[in-house]
């Protein structure tokens, strides 16, 4: 285990070209995790509601003497600072029919090591027939919204080729929203979510500031970022035998991306990339096949190289 103390005011830095993407954040020391599973087979009334929000911040401390933990107290630190909240929801009412619902969701707060592993996984398959007044609403999202004021990626990248000496991965502040809506008296529908945001801790860390009339001190530990951070949904609504499904289906995606690059200077944050971007998808009436895949990545595949003043 090692420590870096970084003095915000003394860190001046200038680049030519900047690594950019999210670090994801690093896990605390003590992590959790749960599994659940659910299966109802019934005629008449199902309903299954869920909600899960998680914050978490790299840093603690104080700014100018305030305490500042989760949510942390405006602004973060001028370094090695992230913090992320996710939050996903479902609300589903089957009503006056035969149901067969299938759920499992599972949660870790663990620092995810690679690429192919997750913090949230949700996974659930509804059939539904109605009777005459029978009728199935299903709603479900996902929101991953993380920011940060970056690191050097000698300290937050284990690949050699990204942790390279005085290169540095800039300020971020990225949010994605997924999810779907679908209302039938007859369908088959199944929905996937994966998401992923916190990362193995790589050392702790100390930022001390004192600039523009803020006063801070925080300490906490530097992310492993070599995984990246990931959202993705996925929904199919079809029909059951020989009958389409009936009623309405939507899903959609919002993105919006900041982050900081080009020449740099962490005492003189300048936004170099504003990127939106919005999807909505929708069916209506005797639906054969409704199916939609959305993923998003943020990871760094490039880092640029820093020119220090005075070497």
């Amino acid at each position: 285990m090692f420590k870096k103390i970084i003095i915000a005011a003394l860190f001046l830095i200038l680049a030519a070209g900047i690594a950019c993407a999210d670090t994801g954040c690093p896990q605390v020391p003590e992590t959790q995790g749960f599994d659940t599973s659910t299966i109802m087979q019934a005629i008449g009334t199902v309903t299954e509601t869920d909600t899960i929000v998680s914050q978490i911040t790299s840093l603690t401390g104080t700014v100018n003497g305030q305490p500042s933990g989760v949510p942390p107290t405006p602004p973060l630190a001028l370094a090695a600072h992230e913090y992320y909240v996710n939050a996903y929801a479902e609300d589903t009412i089957a009503d006056q029919g035969l149901v067969t619902y299938t759920k499992r969701i599972t949660t870790d707060t663990a620092g995810m090591p690679t690429p192919d592993l997750y913090n949230l996984q949700a996974e659930k398959v509804v059939e539904f027939v109605g009777s005459d007044l029978g009728r199935m609403t299903s709603v479900e999202s996902n929101t991953l919204d993380g920011t940060g004021t970056g690191t050097l990626t000698e300290d937050s990248f284990i690949c050699p080729f990204l942790a390279l000496v005085d290169t540095f991965t800039p300020p971020f502040c990225n949010i994605v929203k997924q999810g779907s809506d679908v209302d039938v008296t007859l369908g088959s529908l199944a929905t996937g979510v994966q998401e992923r945001h916190i990362v193995p801790e790589d050392g702790e860390v100390i930022v001390a500031e004192n600039e523009g009339g803020i006063t801070g001190l925080w300490t906490g530990q530097l992310p492993v970022s070599d995984p990246g951070t990931r959202a993705g949904y996925a929904i199919t609504l079809r029909g059951i035998g020989d009958l389409p499904a009936t009623g309405s289906a939507s899903a959609y995606i919002n993105v919006h991306i900041q982050e900081a690059g080009g020449i740099y200077n962490i005492g003189d944050i300048r936004k170099a990339e504003d990127l939106s971007y919005s999807e909505s998808t929708t069916a209506n009436g005797d639906i054969s096949l409704f199916s939609k895949d959305m993923q998003f990545s943020s990871l760094v595949t490039q880092a640029g190289q820093v020119v220090v003043p005075g070497n």
